[in-house]
């Protein structure tokens, strides 16, 4: 029997499944109308359901899903039907749903759309990537696209594929979207106000960049329950070579705008560790809804009760001659008012700019100008850069805060991170409406993943 459903959308709670029959006449039309058709492939991350909170004029509304069924493909569709029955702004997305256990070969044979979009167990997606992209697809991906040197190769011979078959394979980085991030960035391209970006030295890096993130934590206003490969570093991956990718992309996007990285010239690595989150089976639970570790986490697994996640990870090296330090870290909950935060310190020769996101910031991202000198020459840089700013982000202003100035951005600016996800999205349709991703990305995104895999193998070779 063919194991084929279609999502239909009505004002209930929860997700309802009908069986399905051949399009309509009406999503044929559809079809035939959009130029981009969505294929959600397997999708085990939240961040799969994200790219669908927006609508987008250029993609078809209608999609097919091919996962194996469960509760990661129930936990997908059921955030895809808050989209579309919210009372704002609602979505109208259809869900063709296949759950066959053919369900990758199926989605080749189909071919019924032109994007693939790639979220969940990153032991799996590399080569999920490179089978897209040798059928002739375009393949948008969750971070990371490797996790071992292993799918590194493959993801390099993925980029050269794609750039025959004509197709873009590209990932989905939200931080390029921050408000604060495009600011420093804006920021350090202003050489009256940053100077030069400092070499720095193993002791006191150019660049400090940090992240935490927390396992428990609402999405889309609910909590939010990960599945409990989540925890498998050779399923989901260290943090070094998770979100760490985004702390590097973040790197080299603001430190060298718009130039190519090459992984085998600009960078060496100087050292790097690991370190684990202890974990509580009754945490665990809290997050996965189980109540026993599986038997992949057994050699994780202390005292029968306590999981030791593969959760921080930290590396310096040296990007084009710049000492750069990263710091990925996971812990269990935030602070009540709090959630993910992000810390960033770039260092020039007349001033340094950083981003806290601490309690003196109410847990909100704050972007600080940090003058070289406290004079009144350097003032009148802040305000002659701030004024710049104003073209592109009105309403910033721009006050004292100690030895420092504190930028004062307008709430429209800080749409929040969910919504970045529609940002890479209209990013990357421009790219595939040009028929090409800029020339820097390609080489910048394997630089990335090389940088975190080879960190994470010296600090795993030191243990």
């Amino acid at each position: 029997m063919r194991n084929y459903w279609t999502l239909m959308i009505f004002s209930l709670p929860g997700v309802l499944f009908l069986a399905g029959c051949d399009p309509s006449p009406k999503e044929k039309a559809a079809d035939q109308a959009a130029p981009i058709r969505l294929i959600t492939l397997d999708p085990g991350h939240f961040h799969a359901a994200l790219v669908q909170k927006t609508s987008y004029k250029e993609i078809d509304t209608v999609v097919h899903v091919y996962a194996p069924g469960g509760p990661e493909l129930e936990s997908h569709l059921a955030l895809v039907d808050q989209y579309n029955t919210r009372a704002e702004n609602p979505t109208h997305w259809v869900e063709k749903v296949y759950t066959g256990s053919d369900f990758v070969e199926k989605m080749l044979a189909d071919k019924s759309g032109n994007l693939v979009i790639l979220a969940g167990n990153n032991r799996y997606k590399t080569q999920y990537i490179k089978k897209a992209v040798d059928a002739g697809l375009h393949v948008l991906g969750d971070k990371p696209m490797a996790i071992t040197m292993a799918d590194f190769d493959v993801l390099q011979n993925a980029f050269a594929e794609a750039a025959q078959k004509n197709v873009l394979l590209y990932d989905i980085m939200t931080e390029r979207s921050e408000i604060t991030n495009l600011l420093q960035k804006e920021l350090m391209g202003m050489p009256e106000l940053f100077g030069e970006l400092s070499a720095g030295s193993a002791k006191d890096p150019a660049v400090t960049i940090e992240s935490v993130h927390f396992f428990y934590k609402y999405v889309s206003g609910k909590v939010l329950t990960r599945p409990d490969w989540f925890f498998d570093p050779t399923q989901q991956g260290d943090a070094m070579v998770d979100v760490g990718t985004h702390l590097i992309d973040l790197v080299q996007w603001e430190c060298f705008p718009a130039t190519a990285i090459d992984y085998k010239k600009d960078i060496s690595l100087l050292g790097a560790r690991t370190w684990p989150t202890p974990i509580t089976l009754s945490q665990f639970a809290a997050i996965t809804k189980r109540d026993s570790f599986p038997a992949f986490l057994h050699p994780y697994v202390e005292k029968d009760t306590i999981l030791q996640a593969h959760a921080n990870g930290e590396m310096q090296y040296l990007l084009k001659g710049i000492h750069v330090k990263m710091t990925a870290r996971w812990e269990f909950k935030a602070p009540a008012g709090s959630g993910d935060t992000h810390y960033s310190l770039m260092k020039g020769t007349k001033a340094s700019l950083e981003i806290k996101q601490g309690r003196e910031e109410n847990f909100q991202p704050t972007l600080y100008i940090i003058p070289g000198a406290r004079n009144q020459q350097s003032a009148n840089a802040v305000q002659k850069a701030i004024d710049q700013l104003q073209a592109g982000y009105p309403g910033i202003t721009v006050e004292r805060s100690g030895d420092a100035w504190k930028i004062n951005i307008p709430a429209a600016f800080k749409v929040g991170h969910e919504a970045h996800f529609g940002q890479v999205m209209e990013r990357y349709l421009s790219y595939i409406r040009d028929g090409r991703l800029p020339a820097w990305e390609v080489p910048c995104m394997l630089a990335k993943y090389y940088t975190a895999i080879k960190g994470l193998d010296m600090a795993r070779s030191k243990k």
